[in-house]
């Protein structure tokens, strides 16, 4: 079964009406959003807001922040704190990763002979 645009969590399919309506925030909300860099919808060929799913998700995070007292220049911060912790798990699983590769390498040298117990890095 081919699959449809509105399951592209990455297409930007939603108007600001669109938007508004099922956040039930004003228009103008979800311009400051824009205007403050907290969300950045793309634009139309005619120049007006579309969302992604992924933006709706946002915008209706972002809400709950603010209706718990946060500037909007303290939610971008959060944001971005946010997804600099998602880079660094991903940097950490990484490197988590290649030192498994690197002991089963070790490993398999060992296991040839190739490498001498003092010469393990895995040791130090």
């Amino acid at each position: 079964m081919p699959s449809l645009p509105i399951d592209d969590e990455n297409l930007p399919l939603y108007t600001v009406g669109q938007v508004a309506a099922t956040l039930e925030v004003q228009h103008a909300f979800l311009r400051r959003l824009d205007e403050f860099g907290v969300v950045c919808p793309s634009r139309s060929s005619g120049g007006q807001r579309r969302y992604t799913r992924q933006e709706v998700t946002i915008v209706a995070y972002v809400l709950r922040l603010v209706q718990d007292g946060l500037t909007l220049a303290a939610v971008r911060r959060v944001l971005e704190l946010e997804e600099r912790v998602r880079q660094l798990e991903a940097d950490q699983d990484a490197l988590r990763a290649a030192i498994v590769e690197r002991d089963a390498l070790i490993a398999r040298l060992r296991a040839f002979g190739k490498i001498m117990e003092s010469q393990d890095p895995s040791r130090r």
